[in-house]
């Protein structure tokens, strides 16, 4: 029953989000429109803030679904951007709220563990010290991570195949290339 009364907020947030500024809506507008009492969103969330957190983390996590392996991470990079332009006028919503670190950080979140994926997929056989390793993720996450924070401040007008598919060519094989490179050989 949890899940369908979160599920539930959130739909009613998406809705008046649509409508008006993130800043604009209170909690009465968000129960009001759902049709529960404030006590239940609070049962549930601190504050609109972290229904909208709760909404977006796991809406993305949905749409990339098991789409973090070398071969599958461009469809997981590209559903990260189909949901958020599905989404466009909620995401630019919230981006321009004056929360959008919020956002900004769940972003890095999703693209890391994407990454993270790929890499230790592709450093099994390969002997890469830890930190190395999250290094290269890193670098990857806040490059692919900046790649989409552009993409919504220029409105999300690129289509979402397009950016991924442009995304994969200038990195395709730098993943495993820098892993090789940081290989620690046997003595």
């Amino acid at each position: 029953m949890s899940e369908i009364t979160k599920r539930a907020l959130a739909a009613s947030l998406k809705k008046l989000m649509k409508e008006k500024p993130l800043s604009k809506i209170t909690v009465n507008d968000i129960v009001k429109d759902c049709g529960v009492n404030r006590r239940t969103l609070y049962y549930y969330f601190h504050d609109i803030y972290e229904l909208l957190e709760w909404m977006f983390i796991t809406e993305v996590g949905e749409a990339i679904g098991e789409n973090k392996t070398y071969e599958t991470w461009q469809k997981g990079y590209l559903s990260i951007l189909n949901y958020l332009r599905e989404n466009k006028k909620i995401v630019l919503n919230a981006y321009n709220s004056i929360d959008r670190n919020r956002l900004e950080d769940h972003l890095y979140d999703y693209v890391a563990k994407l990454i993270y994926d790929v890499v230790e997929e592709l450093s099994k056989d390969i002997n890469v010290p830890e930190n190395l390793k999250k290094d290269i993720v890193k670098f990857y996450e806040i490059a692919l991570t900046g790649i989409i924070i552009d993409w919504i401040k220029n409105k999300m007008e690129e289509d979402p195949q397009i950016l991924t598919d442009k995304v994969s060519k200038i990195i395709e094989g730098d993943i495993s290339r820098s892993l090789r490179k940081f290989e620690k050989k046997a003595p």
